[in-house]
């Protein structure tokens, strides 16, 4: 089997699942949800080597918290914290030429950050103004997905230009408009077919999406290249681990979230 064509095969397995997931019910996106965040941090806790279970058991009693008890007053402040804490690796990713992680505490601080304050906020996405709205979550994924396959086939066809070649040396500046401009045409179509959020509301979210996704997704090569992996898994083959293809929904996700909660206008 091709490379290419098994991640074609092996890319559209995990879509539909996602997505069905999504639309069979709430309860089913959450439960998946909190399953790719389990996923997720058993792939980035192996490339840090944090071997410390507190982190498993942290994302379980938040997850507990937010979903089941409903403590909905944790969520102001997890976010705070998420916001803060992106903007220091934003930093670190231009002005450090590596993540300095050689104390356990900082592995168990930046995983809680990156992965599981992430993980709880992918899966709050589609609950707006206290009701479960399946398309949003799709119209937010389909927009980043969007952006990745143009991003990989502009920059693989026409890409010149090395957009950040310390870091990931196969993404280029082509790449990156080409994503960008085609996830702005994606909120033009999903708008069309979904009036959760206005036109404008959905093109920035295009914007917000395309932008920090990408810089997840350099956030996450700066790891795995500091590690000397290649992928943060093998479970989903021609695509690497979970981790791997939620890269750039964990980053983006609070920044999305806090449009959608706190500047927005619904």
């Amino acid at each position: 089997m091709s490379n290419l064509y098994q991640r074609g095969v092996f890319g559209f397995i995990y879509v539909v699942l996602f997505i069905s997931a999504i639309l069979f019910s709430e309860y089913s996106y959450v439960a998946y949800g909190t399953l790719l965040g389990f996923m997720c941090m058993l792939e980035f806790t192996r490339i840090i080597h944090l071997k410390y279970t507190i982190v498993y058991l942290m994302y379980a009693i938040l997850v507990y918290l937010i979903f089941v008890e409903q403590l909905d007053v944790l969520i102001l402040p997890i976010l705070i914290v998420s916001l803060i804490s992106s903007l220091v690796l934003i930093y670190q990713l231009y002005y450090y030429k590596e993540f300095k992680l050689t104390r356990t505490i900082t592995k168990i601080i930046v995983t809680t950050r990156y992965v599981i304050l992430s993980s709880i906020f992918i899966i709050l996405l589609p609950f707006l103004n206290d009701e479960y709205r399946p398309h949003l979550i799709i119209g937010i994924l389909v927009m980043m997905w969007v952006n990745d396959s143009f991003a990989f086939l502009i920059g693989k066809n026409f890409g010149k230009r090395k957009l950040f070649p310390s870091v990931s040396p196969k993404k280029t500046i082509e790449g990156f408009i080409g994503g960008f401009v085609f996830s702005i045409v994606a909120a033009g179509v999903i708008y069309y077919f979904n009036r959760d959020l206005s036109l404008m509301n959905w093109l920035i979210l295009a914007v917000i999406t395309s932008i920090l996704g990408t810089i997840g997704d350099l956030i996450q090569s700066k790891f795995k290249r500091h590690a000397n992996v290649k992928d943060s898994g093998t479970l989903i083959p021609g695509h690497g681990g979970f981790f791997d293809r939620l890269d750039s929904l964990l980053f983006a996700a609070p920044f999305v979230y806090l449009y959608l909660h706190y500047i927005a206008i619904i």
